[in-house]
Order: C-alpha cells, then structure tokens, then sequence
C-alpha cells in the first residue's frame, strides 16, 4: 500500500483568493456575519483588558508592543508587500487609530468601563452607516434602519441604567460621556476608512499584516514613557501577561471585522460588531464583579434584538 501524500501546507496566497471568491456572495454574506459576531465578543474582551486593574495607557502599550511584534514576521516575510499607493492608505489608518487609543484612554481614567464602553460603541454604529453610505454607497431598508433604532436603544438605555446606578466617577462624569462620543465618531472613522483601505489592496491578509505591525509602533513608546515616570510602578509580569493576551485578541477581533467589511457591506458589519456591547456587560459581571439585573438583561435582549433584526432586514 502507497503512503498517503501528505498535505500541502496552506499557503497565506490560497487562503487570500479563497476569501476574495467569496465577494459579493451568499457564503460571503454568512462568512461576514460570523466574523462579526466574533469581532464583537473579542471587542469586549479587549476592551475589559484595557480598563482592567492596569492604568489603561499601560494596558494598551503593552497589548500594542506584542501585536506589533507578532505581525512583523507576517509582514516582512509572509504576505505579498503592500502596493506603493497603500503607503498613504496606511498614514491615514495609523493617525485615525492613534487618535481613538488616545481618546479611548482618556474616556476609560475619567469614566466607568461599563458606562464610557456603551457610549463609545452606540455612537460608532451609527455613524459608521453614514459613513458607508457617503463612501460606498451602501443604502439600508426601513427595516434594517428599525433594527439600528433598536440596538441603539438598548446600547444607550444600559448606558443610562449604568450611569445612573453604577456610576462612581462623578466628578468627572461630563468629560468622560464627551470623551465617549467623540470616540464613537473615531470608531465610525477607523471602521470606514479601514474597509477601504482593506479593499484597495490585492491581498486583504497584506493589509492585515502590515496595519498591525504599523499600528502597535506608537503607543509603546508613550506607556514607556509614561512607566518611568511613575511614583508606583506596576508589576511588569501581569502588565506583559495581559498585553500577551490583548496582543492575540486583539488582531483577531479587528482583523474579524476588516475581513467582513470586505466580503460584504461596511455598516452590516458594524452594527452587528456592536452586539459587543451584551459580552461588555457580560464580562463586566463576571469578571469585574460588576451587578447585572433583569432591566439590564432586557436592554441586553433589546440590543441582540436589533442586530437580528438588521440581518433579517437585509
């Protein structure tokens, strides 16, 4: 009896044109929708890591340094090299990025996770559809726009339940719900502007690749910093430990969400990215000891309510 040939092994360039035949398809349309449901869990867990008991610009220097470090090898050696018209493309991604760490930061030392998280993730939804519509022409149905109207509802209503009740941060409450809008609009910009920088290169994996490795560069540098200048200096063993853990969740969770802005419309993807917010409120339960009764179970309901709705309107 012959041995068996051994498979060969899946090359970064076989996955690239099986992702790109699925454009525009109904197996595309499916695969989207899985992909940003995952987008949204991870998105939670992500943002507990950075509010975690670590200051948050900590947090997110370290997570940025691992999944730079991780994605350098990918870049240099695995994926095709960017296109030279790319180079732009990846400026403007880089400043749009750097702008809504920042602001995401600021939001998460002047707020409570579970109220400056809602905000931030109700707000981006919805501009990102106009977005998309100015952009890509995508247009949404009346029941489509129901279904946004309702996740809206309830990603705001437990933003309201949680100001009202589980609020500490008082004093700076204005600043932090300020602080959360305009990082919504970031997010609006970031989830936009990346679905056309992912679908102006041949290969989506490329820009994957390269974004990552760009994007981590920065925000190390600053928590680097920032950790020298401190009175009481973190342990760096569990700081390093969760940037490990954010630098795999985090390519993965926006990875997600830029492949199915690719395989299908921008604002779908957005909008069902948000049911981020149940797992938020999940996670801030179980993890940060944080109260969840039957009013914020409805909210919760109400917004898994509005992503199917979207689904089934379109």
């Amino acid at each position: 009896m012959e041995n068996p040939r051994p498979l060969a092994p899946i090359k970064s360039s076989d996955l690239s044109a099986w992702l790109i035949s699925l454009e525009g398809t109904e197996a595309g349309h499916h695969l989207a929708l899985g992909l940003a449901l995952m987008a949204a869990f991870l998105h939670a867990v992500f943002g507990a890591l950075q509010k975690g008991r670590h200051d948050p610009w900590m947090s997110r220097g370290a997570i940025d340094a691992c999944y730079c470090l991780m994605a350098m090898p990918f870049a240099l050696f695995v994926v095709p090299w960017p296109e030279p018209y790319m180079w732009p493309i990846f400026g403007v991604v880089w400043v749009i990025h750097i702008g809504y760490k920042v602001l995401q930061a600021m939001a998460y030392t002047k707020g409570s996770y579970t109220v400056v998280y809602p905000v931030v993730r109700g707000t981006g939804p919805l501009f990102t559809v106009i977005g998309a519509y100015l952009l890509f022409g995508e247009t949404f149905s009346t029941v489509q726009w129901l279904g946004v109207a309702t996740l809206l509802a309830g990603i705001f209503g437990l933003a309201a339940y949680n100001l009202r009740y589980l609020e500490t941060n008082r004093d700076t409450l204005h600043v932090a719900l300020v602080l959360a809008v305009i990082t919504g609009l970031f997010v609006a910009l970031y989830t936009t502007y990346d679905a056309y920088g992912i679908r102006a290169t041949a290969d989506p994996f490329t820009f994957l690749a390269w974004f990552f490795m760009i994007d981590g560069a920065a925000m190390p540098i600053y928590a680097a910093l920032r950790y020298r200048a401190m009175v009481h200096r973190p342990t760096l063993g569990p700081l390093m430990l969760r940037g490990v853990v954010g630098g795999i969740v985090a390519p993965l969770s926006f990875g997600a969400v830029m492949l199915a802005t690719r395989l299908d419309k921008v604002g779908e993807a957005a909008v069902l990215r948000e049911t981020s917010t149940v797992f938020a409120a999940l996670i801030g339960w179980l993890f940060l000891k944080e109260t969840v009764g039957p009013r914020r179970i409805a909210l919760m309901a109400l917004i898994a309510l509005g992503a199917v709705i979207v689904e089934m309107g379109g």
